[in-house]
């Protein structure tokens, strides 16, 4: 079937006068996870992770991706005639060079513009120059043969009441045009989902778990146009947006309309906008490329969001005890498989009040699969969760009230003694970090020592962030902040951490073939003490959670370490506790009791 596709695409490229023709795994906003209308790269290789480019000349084909997929790219992309890539690896090209030495002088290089940011065709561009390629972006190839391609989402616009957004859409909208001032721009093109529903109170369905809408938008000085499929609007949603002094136009006329630019100083962040948009505006026009100024002020909760992220979590903690517990007590029964366990910890979240869904898909992860940090079962890999050894599960869900993401790592029987030190080592970790006391202008470059020492001191280490920023009934990841001991550019994660700023704290151990521990709050950043030194920043955890003291061993903590766990159960039990019934109340009250 890959084998036909490709064929059929390689038809097109020729008819095209293509060479190449690359497609990476995006909409045309950016976006990390993607609706099923926009699997191109999937529906042409067969590979189904999140991530990765795919590369297709007239006689080969490659893709590129990270160390996250390297085993399950190799096992779908066998007999597809498609290369895996495996990325940062010593002899393996980037998409650049390797276009740069397959593609000969005066070349083609086709794409769909609309999927492919600015910044990856202009470094693209930047890269080839020196071969005289041409660029072909305005044509999707795949679409011409996904003859059963599923329709573009058109999912409901619904508006985020004030009393959970915290701040009016007209207040948001007129910081902004002052940001835009302050970069003396008359123009303002916004094309990322989440950034815009943020801006205007707005949420959707047209995105997998992200409450987002379909959209662009361009906003000038005194004006507003939002691109939008308009039967999503209801009445009341129509007249909202009027009253915001908002004029909707249909989703794809955004790019005739940026063509109509003449002599403005338009501001975009070219990463994250498509490069068709970018081409289609004219140069009499001057370009600011500068970060969405909707970023920082969205990862920067307000108080009234803050507090209901609070609510958020003691319910979404309640719905975590309850499967611990169910876990804890069926377990030894043989019943329980990584499908089934995920199923009731989701059917679990939809019983709390305000739930509107799961904010990820949940990793629900038995012994050795859990040393696979984006694991994900399935009915062909499902694994029964035997009464011995450590079971990982990574969850969370979308309230009213915001988004959670937590991740617990629960003993189901017996344990090793290294299994007892890396679960020991990782809640030592986490509630240090969540701990920690620094100075107003770090960022999280600066605090992931704190999370990494306790590991690296005995030689070990984990390769993933310590931590992201977390939307307020958005995205599970956001940017900028982050929480990470090397930067890494492209993720746009490590700003200066600002009082309201959400972050996850979720430090691991990962050994293949045995297990995996993985334990993860959200935490909130607050000031602390203002002195002669400066204004000290501090965290409070927002994830309330028991961590299982079965398997933790105590001869590994300092009484400090001890201090912080007990205090930190202290909270648990508070916070959850009238959420459960009679039962699940005595079990919690003996699983967070002072150790």
């Amino acid at each position: 079937m890959i084998k036909d596709r490709l064929k059929e695409l390689r038809s097109l490229m020729q008819e095209r006068q293509m060479d190449a023709y690359l497609i990476p795994t995006s909409d045309f906003h950016e976006s990390e996870y993607v609706g099923d209308y926009f699997k191109s790269r999937e529906f042409i290789t067969g590979f189904s992770g999140s991530a990765g480019t795919v590369v297709i000349t007239m006689n080969e084909a490659g893709l590129w991706t990270d160390g996250r997929y390297f085993v399950q790219a190799g096992k779908q992309l066998k007999d597809t005639g498609i290369t895996l890539m495996k990325m940062g690896q010593p002899g393996v090209p980037s998409i650049s060079d390797y276009l740069h030495q397959e593609l000969s002088d005066n070349a083609c290089l086709g794409f769909d513009g609309r999927a492919v940011n600015c910044q990856m065709g202009q470094d693209l561009k930047k890269s080839l120059e020196d071969k005289h390629v041409t660029f072909k972006y305005q044509e999707d190839l795949t679409d011409k043969i996904w003859k059963d391609r599923p329709a573009l989402s058109a999912e409901p616009v619904w508006i985020l009441d004030e009393k959970f957004a915290g701040k009016s859409a007209k207040e948001k909208i007129e910081d902004l045009r002052n940001e835009m001032r302050k970069e003396r721009a008359t123009v303002h093109v916004l094309t990322t989902l989440d950034d815009i529903a943020w801006l205007l109170n707005i949420r959707g369905n047209d995105v997998e778990c992200n409450p987002v809408v379909l959209s662009y938008a361009m906003i000038t000085l005194d004006r507003f146009y939002l691109y939008i499929n308009e039967t999503v609007l209801n009445d009341e949603v129509t007249a909202y947006l009027k009253g915001l002094s908002i004029t909707t136009r249909p989703y794809e006329q955004v790019y005739s309309s940026v063509s109509q630019l003449r002599d403005q100083s338009v501001l975009l962040e070219a990463s994250k906008t498509n490069y068709a948009i970018v081409e289609n505006i004219n140069e009499s026009n001057r370009l600011i490329d500068k970060m969405n100024p909707t970023v920082l002020a969205k990862a920067i909760k307000n108080q009234t969001e803050v507090e209901n992220m609070k609510e958020a979590h003691r319910k979404d903690g309640a719905a975590l005890v309850k499967f611990i517990y169910w876990m804890k007590q069926n377990v030894s029964k043989g019943t329980i498989t990584e499908v089934s366990a995920q199923e009731y910890l989701d059917h679990l979240r939809s019983e709390q009040e305000g739930n509107l869904g799961i904010s990820f898909d949940t990793i629900s992860a038995y012994g050795a699969n859990a040393a696979m940090c984006h694991y994900k079962a399935t009915a062909l890999n499902d694994t029964k969760v035997e009464p011995k050894g450590l079971y990982l599960v990574d969850s969370g869900g979308q309230y009213y009230e915001g988004t959670t993401d937590v991740t617990r790592t629960i003993a189901v029987g017996p344990l090793t003694e290294k299994e007892r030190e890396h679960f020991t080592l990782t809640v030592i970790s986490m509630l240090r970090l969540g701990a920690v006391k620094f100075l107003h202008g770090c960022r999280g470059l600066s605090l992931d020592y704190v999370a990494r020492e306790p590991f690296w001191s005995r030689g070990i280490n984990y390769d993933h962030g310590t931590g992201h920023g977390v939307g307020y009934l958005l995205n599970v990841h956001e940017r900028p902040n982050g929480i990470r001991w090397r930067m890494v550019p492209e993720r746009q994660d490590n700003c200066e951490l600002e009082e309201g700023m959400i972050t996850s704290d979720e430090p691991g151990v990962y050994i293949e073939g045995s297990h995996g521990v993985r334990t993860e709050n959200l935490i909130v950043c607050k000031k602390a003490e203002k002195n002669e030194f400066g204004q000290f920043m501090e965290f409070e955890f927002l994830t309330m959670a028991p961590i299982d003291l079965e398997a933790l061993d105590k001869s590994l903590m300092t009484e400090r370490d001890l201090k912080l766990l007990n205090d930190y159960h202290q909270a648990v039990y508070k916070a959850v506790s009238s959420y459960l019934t009679e039962e699940e109340n005595a079990w919690l009250k003996e699983n967070t009791r002072a150790i």
